[in-house]
């Protein structure tokens, strides 16, 4: 099973693209249009699949966002972010760890999908591809600054509407996981307590508070 760090910040890296460094003046044309898409709506929510090179195993999520506010589904974990605290429920052990939650400008959360800082990126266009009777444009980021996990992350988007349609995220020893969305409803309507975790659906649950 992926690691849960690694997960997040692939989600954002790929979700969250906005500012970077203008090395790339196609790249960075593509990377504002589409956050200057995702950034226009209140809410979203995205069903994915996902899966490690090599491997026969694909595995689903789903995640929902709305500003500060995200719950993300995975195989075997849900994570609950209502913007004040974060709460990440593991189904093998029926438990829940509460943390605070600390947002930064450094911070890639999937609060940020879409449309995080791309201040501290490298970009660059790859190439444009046909598949059926879609053209898609990738592009691919890799962070600037040292010691992080990711090596490198490659996007490809629609080239008309320049919405997501995989991810490939590459880690500094070279494994590469794929990510590829299954389905996207923009402007989805979500009450703030669906970010909430209701210990009460969780019969038993252990709390775990470190707050």
């Amino acid at each position: 099973m992926m690691n849960k760090n690694i997960f997040l910040l692939a989600i954002c890296l790929i979700i969250n693209v906005i500012g970077v460094k203008a090395q790339d003046s196609k790249a960075g044309v593509i990377i504002d249009a589409m956050q200057k898409k995702y950034k226009s709506m209140k809410a979203f929510s995205a069903s994915f699949a996902y899966g490690a090179d090599g491997s026969t195993q694909v595995l689903q999520g789903n995640i929902t966002v709305k500003g500060q506010k995200y719950r993300l589904k995975t195989s075997g974990q849900e994570i609950y972010n209502n913007g004040k605290e974060v709460s990440t429920y593991i189904k093998e052990t029926n438990e829940v760890n509460i943390s605070d939650y600390e947002p930064s400008d450094n911070d890639l959360n999937p609060s940020k999908i879409y449309s995080f800082d791309k201040k501290g990126f490298r970009y660059v266009f790859i190439q444009e591809v046909k598949e059926g009777a879609e053209t898609y444009e990738v592009i691919e980021l890799s962070p600037e600054k040292k010691g992080t996990q990711v090596s490198k992350v490659k996007i490809k988007l629609n080239k008309k509407d320049k919405s997501v349609k995989s991810w490939t995220i590459t880690d500094k020893s070279g494994k590469r996981q794929t990510f590829k969305v299954s389905n996207f409803v923009p402007n989805v309507p979500v009450d703030d307590k669906y970010f909430v975790f209701d210990k009460s659906k969780f019969p038993g649950v252990e709390v775990n508070d470190l707050r």
